[in-house]
């Protein structure tokens, strides 16, 4: 579903070329930055991080038509999510800007040696940026991720709460026994929404289990179609207008979405967060670039959309076959190693949707992601 054709810096129409210029740098090539205001949350038990310029930032830059914010941050800095820390730097601003192509951006210097961007539009008039997260943007306006990209994730859940199962419209029966396909009707219950109404309707799939605790918080949600309601009732009955596989007695009915572009504002969370990857969308057990996982943290974690996570592949245990017999030696879990970069865009009371931005390893279900260092 992703395209992995990465243009040069200019061009991010797809995420693929939105974030993937985190390579670590050395050292003695690194432009330490001092953050301004309040310290982000660090790692549990980590000093908090700096972010680091890009050695090969530009002076100036032309925001071109396709690009994003992913994009434009990365030729800066080294981490993409440290771009607040450069762009918000007056507080005070009630009515921050929105960036646009043919806007010239400038990298300059605080008296303290901070570094700020500043933008130049057509009327020669230098400002100063400040971040904000936009619901509706202007179309013009330059977004963090390519909306389309996301715009399925968005519109069509494929998670179920475990509340859900208790509230949710269902479909309870079929006229004479017919299949429950597009251009036929279903009888539902649950729902006394008017007629011409719009649902999606989902399977339950593999439920999903916390691994902190074992309880399950959800279910994997399978698309099977979209219906309009035709006539109410109790039961109402339901006109299938679209089916991507055979709609059955007890699939439920989600209403259907509207979704409006919405503008991330890349951070790192404000508090420590640790948490696992439970699922990813299309079952397979190594998880890639540009794939879509679900999370066991969610909006009761303090979890909010743009809120980025580094993956650490889960260290294994294994015995110490130099303490004692095998069977009797010690058990030693080793290092958690960094595997990649991911960004929430979805979230729910205790899952949330991420999109992996870098695997710079293999990724697994199980394994962790905490706050970027």
């Amino acid at each position: 579903m992703f395209d992995a054709q990465i243009p040069v810096a200019r061009s991010a129409r797809l995420v693929a070329a939105c974030v993937l210029t985190f390579a670590a740098l050395p050292a003695s090539h690194a432009q330490v930055v001092e953050r301004p205001g309040a310290l982000r949350a660090a790692a549990v038990g980590q000093p908090a991080p700096q972010p680091v310029l890009n050695p090969r930032h530009p002076d100036t830059y032309v925001v071109q038509s396709g690009d994003t914010l992913w994009d434009i941050a990365a030729m800066f800095l080294r981490d993409p999510w440290y771009w607040p820390e450069i762009w918000q730097i007056n507080p005070q601003v009630q009515n921050p800007h929105l960036i646009f192509p043919g806007d010239i951006l400038s990298l300059a210097y605080l008296d303290d040696g901070r570094p700020v961007i500043q933008v130049e539009r057509g009327s020669g008039v230098v400002e100063r940026l400040s971040p904000r997260v936009r619901s509706e943007p202007l179309e013009e306006a330059i977004p963090t991720i390519p909306f389309e990209t996301l715009r399925a994730f968005l519109s069509r859940p494929a998670l179920l709460e475990e509340s859900d199962l208790d509230t949710l419209p269902y479909i309870l029966a079929h006229p004479d026994g017919l299949m429950g396909s597009a251009g036929r009707d279903v009888y539902v219950r649950g729902t006394d929404a008017p007629v011409g109404t719009v649902f999606n309707l989902v399977h339950v799939g593999d439920a999903l289990v916390d691994p902190d605790d074992g309880t399950v918080i959800g279910y994997e949600g399978l698309y099977v179609g979209q219906g309009r309601v035709r006539r109410t009732g109790d039961p109402s009955t339901l006109f299938l207008t679209d089916s991507a596989r055979e709609a059955l007695v007890g699939d439920y009915l989600l209403t259907e979405e509207s979704v409006t572009p919405v503008t991330f504002l890349p951070r790192a969370p404000e508090e420590p967060v640790e948490g696992r990857i439970i699922s990813v969308l299309d079952g397979v057990s190594l998880v890639g670039s540009y794939q879509v996982i679900v999370l066991n943290r969610g909006a009761r974690h303090g979890i909010e959309p743009g809120h980025v996570l580094s993956v650490y592949k889960t260290g294994e245990v294994v015995r110490d076959s130099m303490r004692g017999r095998r069977q009797f030696a010690e058990k030693v879990r080793l290092p958690d190693e960094p595997a990649g970069t991911t960004m929430v865009f979805r979230i729910f009371d205790r899952m949330s949707y991420a999109l992996v931005m870098e695997a710079t390893s293999e990724i697994r279900v199980l394994d962790t992601v905490r706050n970027p260092e």
